[in-house]
């Protein structure tokens, strides 16, 4: 189905992680550009090993790819779902659809690509009978990141570290109730 931005959502695979990879690979260009390194470093997801054998595992069970194509069939957004959440978050008291990871093209920012991604993952809990819906993110620096979920209509809810390196990653839950 083609929404009102152009671009239509559909079910990926296995065959569609290179785009991801490279939606991932312009983020953290984007984001390096800006000095904001915190949140995923400097270096490329496909150049890394354990990253993209990460992003690997999204292709197969319990992973649903959701991915934004536009009308050239560019890949211009990624949103991966699971039932099952990340393990460095706290668990849920209920049911969930969890985003994995959810990613656009930068040089589409503020067209509303996250916005569409969004609607469809709270569809797909919807269809799947769920109540709750719930992300994590990176809450370091400005935090910047954690406003953009609360203006898609997340609330947050509880935060979290990771150790990593020598210092920690600053996460943030945050849950919209269907």
């Amino acid at each position: 189905m083609t929404d009102s931005l152009g671009v239509t959502i559909r079910t990926g695979g296995p065959d569609d992680i290179p785009d991801v990879l490279a939606l991932l690979d312009g983020a953290v260009a984007w984001l390096a550009g800006q000095g904001r390194t915190g949140q995923w470093g400097d270096q490329p997801f496909s150049t890394v090993p354990a990253r993209a054998g990460h992003v690997a595992r999204y292709g197969a069970e319990p992973f649903l790819i959701r991915l934004a194509v536009d009308g050239l069939g560019r890949t211009v957004g990624s949103c991966v779902l699971s039932e099952e959440r990340g393990p460095h978050v706290p668990p849920a008291d209920e049911p969930e659809l969890f985003i994995r990871n959810l990613v656009t093209d930068r040089s589409r920012k503020g067209s509303g690509i996250g916005a569409a991604l969004i609607a469809d993952a709270v569809a797909q809990a919807r269809r799947r009978g769920l109540g709750l819906l719930r992300v994590d993110c990176y809450a370091g620096a400005d935090r910047k990141l954690v406003g953009r979920y609360r203006a898609l209509g997340f609330t947050e809810t509880e935060g979290f570290e990771v150790a990593q390196g020598d210092g920690v990653w600053p996460g943030q839950v945050l849950a919209i109730r269907l």
